[in-house]
């Protein structure tokens, strides 16, 4: 049986991400996991804004899942850079708007993709730089019954 301590830097880096994803981003949204997996001082740069401290970020967390119902990520990719001790990953966030970007609430479900980057400190996720498809999603939720497709 391999045990945590077993596991090389990579393997590490890779189930903190999954185990994050899976406790914080699944039913039933373990909020209270953030103060297990980051830091106290967790910084994420997404969507143009800085979001600074765990409680801060546990709350921007619930604002999002209020806004995306049964919100789901699904990691796609795991990519670890030793040298710099940064985590990409490669996910797809789903559920079912509830008044993103300030439209109206119509539980249409929707799907985005995204990629983030982290740093690790402490076996703890430490910050992240995350970019998503904001625009794409913006288009698909103001379209109506017409799909637009963007090379």
């Amino acid at each position: 049986m391999t045990t945590k301590s077993d596991l090389s830097t990579h393997e590490k880096a890779e189930k903190l991400i999954t185990e994050f994803f899976d406790r914080v981003w699944h039913s039933p949204h373990e909020l209270d996991a953030i103060d297990e997996m980051m830091t106290e001082d967790y910084t994420i740069t997404t969507a143009g804004s800085v979001v600074k401290g765990r409680d801060a970020f546990k709350n921007w967390v619930k604002r999002f899942q209020q806004l995306l119902l049964d919100a789901k990520t699904e990691s796609e990719e795991i990519f670890f850079d030793e040298t710099k001790g940064t985590v990409i990953s490669r996910w797809i966030c789903s559920g079912r708007n509830n008044g993103l970007f300030g439209l109206e609430p119509d539980h249409q479900f929707v799907s985005f993709s995204g990629i983030a980057i982290w740093t690790i400190r402490g076996n703890k996720l430490a910050e992240c730089w995350a970019e998503r498809s904001a625009y794409e999603l913006f288009t698909q939720l103001t379209a109506g019954s017409e799909k637009k497709q963007f090379v």
